[in-house]
């Protein structure tokens, strides 16, 4: 049976950035500006503040794990953070280990922190299937992941890209499920989380090449029209159709990156003929399928 959730992290392509090990002690603040850098942090000792930017400031204590898929502005900050004005205070010990705050004082904090970068030219789309913040507490398999991914990037072995990119995206799907899935904000994972709309959900991601409308879609999760647009809107955060559009669109580009013919595509994704999925695809990426295939082409 198609996984939704594993899908989306796969077609968003993770790799890894930077990967650091950061130790504070007295008091401390890190202020970041980042340009939709996904970001997690894995507190292995101690306890810091953080605050993103428009949400409440979060506790983050031993154990805590953090994954923010989208963030553009945050701070990390010991519990009573240095008075306004006072310049940071952040040292490289040595390669990827970091200490913040006063170097002489006693370090009461510990933490594994890493960006990635989301290959996709999708990630818009797919990241907002996804929730907002991510804050999981005492998932021991997540701080092994962060361990090893830590480990891999200051290791020269052999396959080393592969290995970070496979255990990113096991680190992704990890932190996913271990959400409370109904809480989260609204996207695939509370789509995921809801028993009459998993099944469409499943059947969007199974079978986007079969003729679907928001009607045939009611009808199969056997609810009014009415309800289940509004129930499926609320839940994932997008219109049936948009979903489904888009979800055919990530995967018509996949496809042409990998040289597939455009008659194939469109018949795997739902379209009746080349030229109406070419005019559909024109109108949603803003160029013709030949074009992004010539531009994209892994071949």
């Amino acid at each position: 049976m198609t996984d939704p959730v594993a899908e989306v992290v796969s077609l968003l392509k993770p790799s890894p950035s930077i990967s650091k090990l950061v130790t504070g002690g007295g008091q401390w603040l890190v202020e970041r500006t980042e340009l939709g850098s996904p970001f997690y942090c894995a507190v292995v000792e101690g306890h810091c503040r953080m605050m993103i930017t428009g949400r409440e400031p979060m506790l983050l204590t031993a154990g805590d794990f953090v994954l923010v898929p989208e963030i553009f502005s945050f701070t990390m900050s010991s519990l009573e953070p240095p008075p306004r004005g006072v310049p940071a205070r952040r040292l490289e010990t040595s390669p990827g280990v970091f200490r913040l705050g006063d170097p002489e004082a006693p370090a009461d904090f510990r933490a594994m922190v890493g960006h990635c970068a989301f290959g996709s030219d999708d990630k818009a789309l797919l990241v907002s299937l996804l929730p907002e913040v991510i804050h999981v507490r005492g998932e021991g398999r997540l701080m092994t992941l962060v361990r090893m991914i830590n480990d891999e990037m200051r290791a020269d072995r052999t396959a080393r890209e592969m290995v970070l990119h496979r255990l990113l995206e096991v680190l992704l799907i990890e932190a996913l499920r271990s959400t409370a899935s109904a809480a989260a904000s609204p996207g695939l994972l509370r789509g995921m989380a809801d028993p009459l709309l998993a099944p469409t959900l499943r059947r969007i991601h199974e079978d986007p090449g079969r003729s679907m409308t928001v009607e045939t879609l009611a009808r199969d999760a056997a609810m009014s029209r009415s309800t289940f647009f509004d129930r499926f809107r609320r839940e994932v955060g997008v219109a049936p159709m948009e979903y489904t559009t888009g979800w055919r669109m990530a995967l018509a580009k996949e496809l042409l990156r990998e040289d597939v013919a455009t008659a194939e595509i469109a018949h795997r994704v739902g379209y009746g003929s080349a030229s109406a999925f070419s005019v559909a695809f024109s109108r949603h990426v803003g160029m013709p399928p030949g074009a992004y295939s010539r531009i994209n082409s892994s071949g």
